[in-house]
């Protein structure tokens, strides 16, 4: 299978979105795939026209030059950085999609990973003024109330104090509010890096957040609500119901995969809260402050709310429902020859385990039982995979999950009929991948 095309746009093309063609934008994709396309198809031909070495695979019988030389020295690399051939695997940015790229989306690369990890270095990122590095010997969490009584004593922790409490570490997915936004009206981007990439999945450890609540004497049974702050130049506030913090989910956290957050991350300090939006994973953290009421902050009054169909906006919308995608075959990739293939890909739910991932490849008319490979885990991505056959004729391959719950990805007819088309966030939908005779892969919508 060749891999989807990994650069869209040249430098005169972004050029001329920073200057306001954000048409630009969706035509630019089609033109790469149709060209990735058209390489494809020389490509099969020339493997195709190709004769068999009769005296056998070079490779094989001849000395190559790693296995008769010698090899690098330990630690060569003080910090271990991916092989030069996958540097085309790498997070990226959507040229037009906003004004500044301090204030932007980068998106994981879905189509080139593995089991539910995503390496830190690939983990998506939502800025809203940039990314900092922030000293962690200066860095403070403040604990206090919005009135006296809600908190007993108010601290000042540095991260000492933190990391000097008892750790837990657990794997979540994080995933942003508006991830698949750009495909509510219709079908605007060519793969599912840009599709669904404003997903990730890691290890976070830290310190549950009711532990600090507690050690401040906070008020559990009067406290309602939670307010994150964030120390970076946006400021972003965010409003937590307690029974989340009671659960003792939410994490005040401080390592990712086994070592510290890095800093378009959050480093040194996030608030982790598991199966809820991404912006209210508040990066930076520094203050938590216990209250009786919603805050309605700008960033939970003017954005991240939903647009019905009525014009009214629905507001603290923030569990991430299930959803599921297909990541391979996915959108500009290219099957080169027909047979076996293996169906990958993702589900999750911001309400706890996935239980089940049908798949189908004739657009929903009849489904199959995934396999749901190990761990399957509560508000964390679930691999699922079907072995397929392709006989060379057009597919529309889907994935439809069920979480514990009982509740069932919609088809985008069962969600436009509720939530309509003028969205921007919790699009969870079943993806389309049209598979056509050539092989080729390519982003559809079915209602």
């Amino acid at each position: 299978m060749r891999r989807a095309p990994e650069n869209f746009l040249t430098a005169d093309d972004i050029r001329l979105v920073d200057k306001g063609r954000r048409d630009l934008l969706r035509a630019s994709f089609l033109a790469a795939v149709a060209a990735g396309s058209a390489a494809a198809l020389a490509g099969r031909a020339a493997t195709a026209a190709a004769p068999a070495d009769a005296a056998g695979d070079p490779n094989i019988l001849n000395p190559t030059p790693w296995g008769s030389s010698l090899g690098q020295p330990v630690a060569a690399n003080p910090y271990g950085q991916p092989s030069k051939h996958e540097r085309g695997l790498v997070r990226r940015q959507s040229p037009g999609l906003t004004q500044v790229a301090a204030a932007s989306v980068s998106f994981a690369p879905l189509q080139g990973l593995f089991g539910i990890v995503t390496p830190s270095g690939l983990h998506f990122e939502r800025h809203h003024q940039g990314w900092q590095d922030i000293d962690p010997t200066r860095h403070r969490l403040m604990v206090n109330g919005a009135r006296p009584d809600f908190v007993k004593t108010p601290k000042v922790y540095t991260m000492d104090d933190i990391m000097r409490l008892p750790p837990v570490s657990r794997m979540h997915f994080i995933e942003c509010g508006a991830n698949t936004g750009m495909e509510w009206g219709n079908v605007a981007v060519p793969t599912v890096q840009y599709t669904h990439g404003m997903l990730s999945c890691s290890e976070f450890t830290g310190v549950p957040l009711r532990t600090l609540l507690e050690d401040c004497g906070a008020d559990l049974k009067a406290a309602k609500f939670i307010l994150a702050e964030g120390g970076d130049g946006s400021s972003m506030t965010r409003t937590i119901p307690i029974e989340l913090v009671l659960s003792g989910e939410v994490m005040v956290a401080y390592g990712q995969n086994g070592e510290m957050l890095r800093p378009e991350n959050g480093y040194p300090l996030r608030l982790v809260v598991p199966g809820v939006q991404g912006v209210s994973w508040v990066k930076w953290l520094r203050r938590i402050e216990v209250g009786d009421r919603p805050y309605a902050t700008k960033d939970e009054a003017v954005h991240y709310i939903d647009l019905m169909p009525d014009g009214q906006h629905r507001q603290y919308t923030s569990i991430q429902e299930c959803k599921s995608v297909i990541t391979s075959p996915s959108g500009g990739q290219t099957l080169l020859d027909k047979g076996y293939f293996t169906i990958s890909g993702l589900a999750w739910s911001g309400r706890g385990a996935v239980k089940r991932v049908d798949v189908s490849t004739d657009g929903g008319i009849n489904w199959t039982q995934a396999t749901l490979q190990t761990p399957v885990l509560s508000k964390c991505l679930t691999r699922f995979t079907l072995p397929w056959n392709w006989d060379g004729r057009p597919a529309l391959l889907q994935s439809r999950a069920v979480d514990e719950t009982g509740f069932v990805q919609p088809a985008y007819g069962q969600l436009r009929a509720v939530r309509g088309t003028r969205s921007i966030y919790h699009n969870n939908a079943i993806q389309t991948w049209q598979v056509a005779e050539s092989g080729d892969v390519n982003n559809v919508q079915i209602l």
